[in-house]
């Protein structure tokens, strides 16, 4: 049957893959099962063979297709240049068209409308966090949740501190502005202190990522014709989840014609740092250990700008992977293949443990949650930015 909507990768990516197999050792899913049909270059093949009717879009290609986290470890260590990010997301559309079920219409609710309301959203985030008070323990990723209090920001716009440099608009997400609010707060104040204003527009929704991953493509279009209308009129977006900027910077696929331009705020931070926008800390604070999320390392190729961060609020960065695998947590993926999840998330565990430090960066939420789920109380998993904005507020700069 092939594919049947826009959304279906075409011929010529098909054919890019050179079956080298560098992506083997990248691979999460792979190297957990060494499975050809869990690597990249498998699925590319099963991929090639729905797609000019020699194998059907069955349940077995289902479960191919399903497995795969969406990291794009493959794709900066692909000689071809496969997209595979892109194409992946066009298949499982397909799936959810050719595919129909009960359970991805409830996910369709769910990422594309349920997280657009800023109420439904911060009602089960607040449910969760008072789960967690209490006690009660919290299923995979849900136990990673923090239990902050909310600051709202929505709606409102903060001036510059000092030379003005220019507008942006900050994305708040879904799950961060109920559940992580301290991460906006620092954003906000170290951009205003780089000579930003910020503005944070009320009616913008989930970025969309969400349901892009999960094939929701329909919704996905709709949550980012509906940000690109919200942030009209500022210089570029910032999004302080890498899952979100990663997201945002492909909005041209997701709205045609779009003329939003969007950052990962670990950017525009290291550069002010760097212009001398934004001070130094003098101060030795030890040894600071960095998860690079998957969609800053490799679907960004971002990696210096967090340390850079970092080192300017005088911690000394530990490298923790030079693979950069997974941790398991992939948005909806961990709560679909949770064993799996879980022995990712638990190896990147033990490599924070080798490290000795018990301060871990990283600039993605869903990456902080897997993480803080896995590890003991005494650790503290935090974003770059909200580290460095506590050292500058610590050394009254």
């Amino acid at each position: 049957m092939g594919w049947i909507t826009p959304e279906g990768p075409g011929p010529i990516d098909l054919t890019r893959c050179v079956s080298c197999g560098l992506c083997l050792a990248v691979c999460p899913t792979y190297q957990l099962t060494a499975d050809e049909s869990a690597s990249p270059r498998g699925r590319l093949s099963a991929m090639a063979a729905v797609a000019d009717n020699t194998l059907p879009m069955d349940e077995t290609f289902e479960e191919v297709i399903g497995f795969c986290l969406q990291c794009r470890a493959c794709e900066p260590i692909c000689p071809a240049l496969v997209p595979f990010g892109s194409m992946i997301e066009g298949v499982r559309a397909e799936l959810h068209v050719q595919r129909p079920s009960v359970a991805k219409r409830l996910r369709d609710q769910a990422l594309g409308r349920w997280v657009s309301t800023p109420g439904l959203v911060s009602l089960g985030v607040r449910t969760a966090t008072s789960i967690r008070r209490l006690g009660v323990g919290l299923p995979g990723m849900l136990a990673g949740f923090r239990t902050a209090t909310r600051s709202a920001v929505r709606g409102r716009e903060f001036s510059p501190i000092g030379t003005e440099r220019g507008t942006v608009g900050l994305l708040v997400g879904c799950i961060m502005e109920s559940g992580f609010s301290e991460i906006h707060l620092a954003t906000i104040e170290v951009l205003r202190r780089a000579g930003y204003r910020v503005e944070v527009a009320g009616d913008q929704v989930c970025c969309g990522a969400l349901a892009a991953h999960e094939g929701a493509a329909v919704e996905a279009h709709k949550l980012a014709d509906r940000n690109t209308r919200a942030f009209e009129g500022v210089d570029f977006v910032v999004a302080d989840a890498a899952g979100c900027s990663a997201h945002l910077k492909e909005y041209d696929r997701w709205a045609p014609g779009s003329s939003l331009v969007a950052r990962d705020v670990t950017e525009v931070v290291a550069e002010a740092i760097d212009a001398g926008y934004l001070p130094v800390s003098t101060t030795h604070r030890g040894p600071i250990t960095v998860q690079d999320p998957c969609h800053l390392r490799h679907a960004q190729r971002i990696t210096e700008q967090p340390r850079t961060i970092l080192r300017a609020a005088g911690y000394d960065v530990v490298d923790l992977d030079d693979l950069g695998l997974c941790c398991g947590a992939a948005g909806a993926w961990g709560a679909l293949n949770a064993a799996a999840s879980r022995e990712l998330g638990e190896r990147k565990a033990d490599l924070i443990r080798c490290t000795g430090s018990t301060l871990v960066a990283s600039a993605n939420v869903g990456c902080e949650m897997q993480l803080r789920s896995h590890l003991d109380a005494w650790y503290r998993v935090a974003h770059p930015v909200e580290l460095y904005w506590q050292a500058m507020d610590e050394d009254g700069r």
